[in-house]
């Protein structure tokens, strides 16, 4: 077996024998434009880095049980370690399966979580058995781009935080055992939060130790020298700023106390990863969700992160305050200057204002959406076969009342994920989401069958913590007053797999465009909804913000005539706007306790 790069001994780091630090940023592949890979790699290049992270996300690959993994375009792994070669970058590889991420469903293909009664991250047969064909695909794209054949692969992940969320050491051990038997020769190691708690949960014996965390390094190296003797501190997360949930504001983390929190790590001779050195976007409905115990916590599209290097390239003053500390620790006190064409702002699109087209009503849109399902209870997306989107769930049921004395009754739904629009004999009655949908709202009736009509939202699914994998729809049931309901017929809404026809019959914005260049649109006086460029998913939008404008990078305009397609839950406004800069909304500023750092 080739020896791996890099080794440790007596808690200092080495590669091929010399002594080394890793100075690196996480950039996901899968957030960013294929087209704009090499730009973002050189620009973290450009920040001192000497090594690129990316997490792999397995439903990007596979979101369909019976479809081989993809990796081809846009999810061409290879060619994003190729480029990262180019860039003189070496590459660390963290393969999950599970990644968190602030993805859909912690990178979990739907098909996967939905297997009744499967066990997740843990020795399950049937969990692992996945895991095994998933990897056999995978590991080998890894496993030909290690040192030993030429490539920057230099390090790979077991797993993914485990500590945070379980303690089936065996399961991690497997895990291990499995990156080896499929070529892996690199280092492995494990990652975890930076305290004694975490790393009881997740940290195995004869694998290197890393840590995730945002603040407090010093604390966690000191924690790393008692737990674990011999081994070098790698911050493998320092988490330079944080993710928005809607509802929210937009988090901003202090420029100074990002880079003094790495400088503490640096001098005390540790590693450390940007995560993110360049955040990019939730495109599509890949964005995931949190959950506080109470309520689900949705993430925007956007995944800029007050990251070094912003969601459109542009390199933010954190970037130059980042750029002094990894050049600092490699000795250079006078710093390099930077190539022209780093320095100049993305070419942008002409500001203007759309006029838009309405198109087909919302609930005749969802009506002849998708082929029909009957069943006598309602249906999970899971069991529709359905792994982001909507589902139509319509049903006959009588509501109390009498003709002359018309009576409010309330409509309760039991296990709504997430979000459902309510018609009666079609006649809009409400919204209700996972907080309130147990309560109802009140419907009016006369005694008569009416039609009920419920448009269920998946926001995104939870990817961290114990809910992760949990069910989206209607999981219960739904109630009249104390009734069940019963007879439904869902009509699946795969908005990710909506073409010409369908887009043909949205509400419609048309502009002319040059060239292609950066754009960001906003959606003024619309409500919540979905927007597609030139037949491209770009993501969700709401009013409710933070997020106001959604970038659009250059590669998804083309010279000439453009399209824009919008489809819209709550109210539709008159026009949109391309924008020349981007709003992610108002800021939260402060600590980094203040966002979980």
């Amino acid at each position: 077996m080739p020896e791996a790069i890099l080794s440790y001994h007596e808690s200092a780091l080495f590669r091929a024998g010399e002594p080394h630090r890793i100075l690196a940023g996480a950039i996901h592949y899968f957030r960013v434009h294929p087209d704009q890979w090499q730009d973002r790699l050189a620009r973290l290049k450009a920040m001192g880095a000497n090594t690129v992270d990316t997490y792999v996300a397995w439903n990007f690959h596979q979101p369909r049980q019976d479809q081989t993994p993809d990796f081809s375009g846009w999810r061409d792994l290879g060619r994003f370690i190729d480029l990262s070669a180019a860039e003189g970058l070496d590459v660390i590889v963290r393969p999950g399966p599970y990644i968190c991420a602030e993805w859909d469903n912690g990178g979990f293909p739907a098909w996967l979580t939905g297997i009744p009664g499967i066990g997740l991250r843990c020795l399950d047969p049937v969990f692992t058995s996945a895991v095994e064909d998933w990897f056999d695909v995978l590991l080998p794209i890894i496993a030909s781009r290690q040192t030993p054949d030429g490539g920057p692969v230099v390090a790979v992940q077991i797993e993914n935080e485990y500590g945070s969320y379980g303690d089936d050491h065996d399961y991690i051990r497997w895990n291990r055992r499995v990156l080896e038997e499929r070529g892996i020769t690199e280092l492995l190691f494990t990652a975890d939060g930076g305290n004694d708690y975490f790393l009881d949960g997740g940290a195995i014996e004869g694998t290197w130790a890393t840590a995730t965390l945002g603040s407090r390094g010093d604390e966690a190296v000191a924690t790393w020298q008692r737990r674990r003797p011999g081994e070098p501190f790698f911050n493998v997360e320092f988490w330079g700023g944080w993710f928005d949930h809607w509802t929210e504001h937009h988090h901003v983390r202090d420029v100074a106390e990002a880079a003094g929190e790495t400088r503490k790590i640096l001098d005390l001779d540790g590693s450390v990863c940007i995560y993110m050195a360049h955040g990019g976007t939730n495109f599509g409905l890949w964005s995931g969700s949190n959950h506080d115990g109470k309520k689900l916590q949705p993430t925007v599209t956007s995944y800029d992160s007050d990251a070094p290097i912003a969601e459109n390239g542009a390199l933010t003053p954190k970037f130059h305050a980042l750029r002094a500390e990894f050049f600092r620790a490699q000795g250079l006190d006078e710093l390099p200057e930077l190539a022209p064409e780093l320095l100049e702002p993305a070419a942008v699109l002409q500001a203007q204002t759309l006029p838009v087209t309405q198109g087909t009503g919302l609930l005749d849109m969802v009506r002849e959406a998708g082929e029909p399902v009957a069943s006598v209870k309602p249906l999970s997306f899971e069991q529709l076969g359905l792994d982001a989107g909507m589902v139509l769930y319509s049903a006959a049921a009588i509501l109390p009342g009498l003709p002359d004395k018309p009576a409010e009754t309330p409509l309760r739904i039991l296990g709504l994920n997430d979000r459902a629009h309510i018609w009666v004999d079609g006649e809009f009655a409400g919204i209700l989401d996972d907080v309130n949908a147990a309560e109802g709202l009140k419907v009016t009736g006369t005694g008569v069958s009416v039609k009920l009509e419920i448009l269920v939202e998946n926001q995104g699914r939870i990817n961290y913590g114990p809910l992760t994998g949990h069910g989206k729809g209607i999981l219960g049931g739904v109630l009249v007053n104390q009734r069940y309901t019963f007879h439904w017929t869902q009509t699946p809404v795969a908005l990710t797999e909506w073409g010409d026809a369908e887009l043909g019959r949205l509400a419609s914005a048309e502009f002319q465009a040059e060239a292609p260049a950066d754009t960001y649109l906003a959606l003024p006086g619309f409500g919540k909804g979905f927007v597609w460029i030139n037949g491209f998913l770009l993501g969700r939008y709401w009013s409710i913000g933070p997020q106001v404008t959604l970038y659009v990078p250059a590669p998804l305009i083309r010279k000439g005539a453009n399209s824009i397609k919008v489809l819209e839950l709550e109210k539709s406004g008159t026009a949109v706007e391309l924008r020349k800069e981007a709003h992610l909304g108002p800021v939260e500023k402060g600590p980094a306790a203040a966002a979980g750092l």
